[in-house]
């Protein structure tokens, strides 16, 4: 059994690490209260763009766009693969749980080596390009407190490779937040969308009824006379289609960092709860040994008390 003075010294240790964690965890508790409330901030806005890419859509639905494929199957360009791309929402540092390696986990099941890899976060830039794939060098965002502008700067690059042909398809992996006991990793095509994403049966009827008793097929024979679009309709739904991607993409940071914040005040909570346990057990050895100790110091004084009085009658025989 280890002696008291390296017990008390174990203890100690534990005890600084319970601060460390403890500290850890209410960062971490702050951090996610502030990313849930840029999420319930964000959301009347990112519902406003998709209401409006909707009246677009239903008042001149014969528009086709090349931002639009409904299909969910890979787009065939003459037979040859498409260029894909890939948004991976990881960490920018460990100490939470299995965070970071659920995340890169399930994009290794959908990207291959032909595949850009636009990573956020410092851990899956880092274990990405170790394994050899083909990460963005000059794509260094962080996961950190995800802001409206990074936002942007990430949806103005992708859009613009799009455009340009330099990906035919670009996907979001990343963590989706279910609760606060579960989330789950989420796959979903950014570009190209899809147009039965806002042809929902609800935000449909939402947008007929603020056109009154008129019917759908009305609407759109009426639509070229009244429906006035400035500079014209195509436009104006490439500059809607824009501010959506830099919304959905805020919107994915803004769930991975509240993920990560999740996952890492859960692993912080077990550590306290560990060590907690781990200083119950070794109060209990430390007591134990303290008092054997004493129990071994007192038999010690009794028997040099013993010996000592034999000595004395000894000494008077």
């Amino acid at each position: 059994m280890p002696n008291t003075k390296e017990l008390q010294n174990r203890i100690n240790s534990i005890r600084d690490t319970m601060k460390i964690t403890n500290a850890m965890y209410m960062i971490s508790s702050m951090k996610l209260r502030k990313a849930k409330t840029k999420l319930e901030n964000a959301e009347p806005y990112f519902e406003g763009l998709k209401s409006e890419i909707l009246n677009v859509l239903l008042h001149f639905p014969d528009m086709q766009d090349h931002y639009f494929y409904n299909s969910d199957e890979e787009i065939e360009d003459e037979g040859h693969k498409p260029k894909r791309g890939f948004i991976i929402v990881v960490g920018d540092k460990g100490m939470a749980g299995a965070y970071n390696h659920n995340v890169i986990k399930e994009a290794l099941l959908h990207i291959n080596q032909d595949d850009r890899l636009f990573v956020v976060g410092e851990v899956g830039r880092h274990e990405l390009a170790a394994a050899g794939f083909n990460v963005e060098s000059e794509f260094l965002f962080s996961a950190t407190n995800p802001t409206m502008h990074r936002a942007r700067v990430i949806a103005e690059n992708i859009v613009e490779m799009y455009k340009n042909k330099e990906l035919d398809e670009v996907h979001l992996i990343y963590t989706y937040m279910v609760n606060t006991m579960k989330s789950e990793i989420r796959k979903e095509r950014l570009l190209p969308l899809k147009t039965h994403t806002f042809l929902k049966d609800e935000l449909i009827e939402k947008a007929m009824s603020e056109q009154g008793d008129k019917t759908r097929e009305q609407i759109e024979r009426e639509a070229e006379d009244w429906y006035n679009i400035y500079p014209n309709p195509r436009k104006v739904l490439e500059k809607l289609v824009y501010n959506y991607i830099t919304g959905y993409v805020y919107g994915v940071l803004v769930e991975g960092s509240a993920s990560e914040e999740n996952a890492r005040m859960m692993a912080m909570q077990a550590a306290t709860d560990n060590a907690g346990e781990m200083l119950s057990e070794l109060s209990i050895q430390f007591n134990r040994a303290r008092q054997s100790a004493i129990t071994q110091e007192i038999t010690e004084v009794i028997a040099g008390a013993k010996a000592l009085k034999k000595k004395k009658q000894k000494r008077r025989q």
